[in-house]
């Protein structure tokens, strides 16, 4: 079996057969199953939610934790590869199964009580439930730690009040996991179910971007949650921060599967359209433009693989992850553009998905750290010195 793509530095040999047979299970899942009807969705401005169960079925939703848990305990680059094939589809499939897998499924096993993983883990796991992640606001997106959402102790409850933005699968999230500072200004993290009184969303409309994919903001009006629903074995900005950290690594793989995508396309194209009688793939400027993606790709499938081996082994570090994030999603955007120029005005076509990609990456190049967010965290790696104080 042979990795699934460009394999100009035999990424093959890298990979056992566990995950290659991971990473082919989800590629026939997208060929099969979503890209026939992406258009449709990307159109109408919203996801195929009837996917979703079989997503779980196939082991997409928090692959890595225990099986008791609803997981696969499959390895980090075996689940990298799901990411992978996902957002080769689109980002938008790609950001569904890392959000509920790192955002909404990871805190809870790592920072909640039995009772809160024996009751939403297996539901999240199968599909059955889905989550989304409360963190960002409309004031504070890069400055988390500014958040004006309020928790208030009240005996054995806690009375939420605020408002989140930006957030994916908001308004169908059966759970979502929402951070607020105490009255002490410590930031906890709160389950608030579907259906609790005073807790409401509203699609967010209008995206050129991300458009098969379900943005919302979450509105909090003296929400009651009772104490057994806070997360509390975490406080403070570690948590929701350690909880990104899991979904950048997954936006690290995706977005070398949307660049994959583009080459693809690009590469096929070139052989097939001819120009002053000849192909196009015979001119050098469109050969300078293949070999920059290959180029790039191939560095960036060395970086994930590396990524995830130390993640395997205990020894990844957020800095090293904003890295694989920072140069990914970059390197993904070019290639959507080069790719977007050898097709001329087809590449402007949803025949093709290099513009659906193209759109989509500016969205994945902001979110979860923007680039000059991650620039400083490697550069305070680097140096020892904070730029953010």
């Amino acid at each position: 079996m042979k990795y699934i793509g460009p394999d100009f530095c035999n990424i093959t040999s890298l990979l056992n057969d566990e995950e290659l047979l991971i990473q082919k299970t989800t590629n026939t899942f997208v060929q099969k199953k979503f890209l026939p009807i992406v258009n449709e969705y990307y159109d109408k401005g919203t996801f195929p939610t009837d996917l979703i169960p079989e997503m779980g079925e196939l082991g997409f939703f928090g692959s890595t934790l225990p099986k008791e848990f609803g997981g696969n305990e499959i390895s980090n680059i075996a689940y990298g590869l799901i990411m992978h094939e996902l957002e080769k589809g689109d980002s938008g499939l790609r950001s569904l199964c890392s959000v509920q897998s790192g955002l909404v499924m990871y805190p809870i096993f790592q920072y909640g009580t039995d009772e809160q993983k024996k009751k939403w883990l297996p539901k999240l796991a199968s599909g059955e439930a889905i989550g989304c992640f409360g963190l960002t606001e409309s004031n504070h997106g890069s400055d988390p730690g500014g958040m004006l959402t309020r928790a208030k102790k009240d005996g054995d409850n806690w009375i939420i009040n605020g408002s989140k933005m930006w957030i994916t699968n908001g308004s169908i999230a059966d759970i979502a996991i929402v951070w607020a500072k105490d009255e002490e200004g410590i930031i906890r993290g709160f389950l608030i179910e579907k259906g609790t009184e005073g807790f409401s969303s509203s699609d967010i409309h209008g995206k050129m971007s991300l458009r098969a994919s379900i943005t919302s903001e979450l509105f909090m009006k003296d929400v009651c949650v009772p104490d057994s629903n806070r997360l509390p074995n975490v406080e403070g900005l570690k948590g929701p921060l350690s909880c990104l950290t899991q979904a950048r690594y997954s936006i690290a793989w995706g977005a070398i599967g949307a660049a994959v995508d583009c080459y693809e396309v690009a590469l096929n194209y070139s052989k097939e359209r001819k120009q002053f009688s000849k192909p196009i793939s015979q001119f050098q400027l469109t050969q300078q433009k293949l070999v920059y993606m290959i180029q790039e790709i191939s560095k960036a499938q060395l970086l994930a693989i590396q990524l995830g081996r130390l993640k395997d082994s205990n020894e990844l570090d957020f800095s090293h992850i904003s890295l694989g994030k920072k140069n990914n999603v970059a390197i993904a955007r070019e290639c959507a553009k080069l790719s977007r120029e050898i097709l001329g005005a087809n590449g402007i076509m949803d025949d093709y998905s290099i513009m659906r990609h193209m759109m989509n990456l500016e969205t994945v190049y902001t979110y979860e750290g923007t680039n000059e967010i991650h620039t400083l965290i490697i550069g305070q790696k680097i140096t020892g010195e904070s730029a953010f104080e």
